[in-house]
């Protein structure tokens, strides 16, 4: 990728595309994105915010000489279930907790759409060193809104959201449309939800609240992203096995698609908080504080619950539906142990 001396765009030059041959169809469904001439598939969105993202990584570092934020994706340790107890689960008749998933999946990215409600302006009164020419000056001038497009589409092109449950109804169709999806999202979380909890400040007082916000909501759909290329290398491998599910493949190839899709996720993410890490905060009151602390808070804070509570949770949810359609089936005692067995 050739990386430009460009580090100002408008929202419209990095919402652009990069033409391609022909678009990306799956299960009848236009999706975003589409191939070359070479049937190479090009992600959505990043004909200038691809290099973009290079650019601002690369200005950051000759600024201020520190290397980018990292969460290693081995910090998640693999999917669960993970391979093994997903063929097991398929070949003994019960594809309903992995139909399940990948629909619990879907949804998810249609959540993380959210971020393009952030509509951040003035940030420069947040920080004490000059914020131009860089991710943050642009996360409200395109980025989050590119993002957004990308996990939940726009106007005809379907996002994530929608690769996602076109990749299950490949893989399972009928089986996908015969279920009670709705039921299944409630038993793993996503059911009715009361109103929105009270927020829990981390940052000092003084630290504008909406500043915490969107620095917290960047930082949890950070993990997020990152955790999730263990979802993609679990789906694919068993997606992608026509002996196992129907597509003869296509399914698996989808899931490739996205997880092309989310590498400028992580990388406008990753290259925005380092920024933030790197500059002296500015409170209301004109007091000022080290971004490395302000920002090291929230990150060792969410990074604990995603590893912790967060995952456990998410396991606890996957392994009921696990329990719940065994117990529908006359040998569910047995797969159910030998689902356990199979455990990494």
């Amino acid at each position: 990728m050739t990386v430009t001396a460009q580090l100002e765009f408008t929202e419209n030059e990095l919402l652009a595309n990069v033409d391609v041959r022909e678009p990306l169809v799956a299960g009848g469904v236009r999706c975003h994105g589409g191939f070359t001439d070479q049937g190479v598939y090009v992600s959505p969105r990043t004909k200038f915010r691809a290099p973009a993202i290079e650019a601002w990584r690369a200005h950051h570092r000759e600024v201020f000489g520190e290397a980018p934020i990292d969460a290693p994706m081995e910090l998640w340790g693999d999917h669960y279930p993970n391979v093994d107890q997903t063929r097991l689960l398929i070949k003994a008749g019960v594809p309903e907790p992995l139909i399940a998933t990948l629909t619990r999946i879907g949804t998810v990215e249609g959540y993380g759409a959210n971020i393009r409600l952030l509509k951040p302006t003035n940030l420069q009164r947040h920080f004490d060193e000059d914020i131009a020419r860089t991710a943050l000056a642009h996360l409200g001038g395109g980025l989050f809104e590119a993002h957004g497009r990308d996990e939940a589409g726009w106007e005809e092109e379907a996002g994530h959201k929608d690769m996602w449950f076109a990749a299950r109804d490949l893989a399972f169709e009928p089986q996908a449309v015969d279920l009670d999806i709705e039921g299944m999202l409630e038993r793993m979380g996503f059911g009715q939800r009361g109103g929105v909890a009270s927020v829990e400040r981390l940052l000092p007082a003084d630290i504008d609240v909406d500043l915490e916000l969107m620095t917290t909501f960047m930082i949890r759909v950070l993990f997020i992203e990152i955790s999730a290329f263990h979802t993609f290398r679990w789906a694919e491998a068993w997606l992608s096995d026509p002996d196992l599910v129907a597509g003869e493949g296509a399914a698996g190839q989808l899931v490739s698609y996205i997880r092309a899709d989310e590498s400028p996720h992580v990388g406008y993410l990753a290259t925005a908080l380092t920024e933030m890490r790197d500059r002296t905060w500015i409170g209301e009151g004109g007091k000022r504080h080290a971004g490395a602390e302000m920002v090291g808070r929230l990150w060792d804070h969410f990074l604990g619950q995603s590893l912790g509570t967060g995952r456990e949770q998410s396991r606890a949810a996957v392994l009921g539906e696990v329990e719940h359609w065994c117990a529908r089936r006359d040998s569910g005692a047995d797969i159910l142990a030998e689902f356990h067995s199979l455990a990494s």
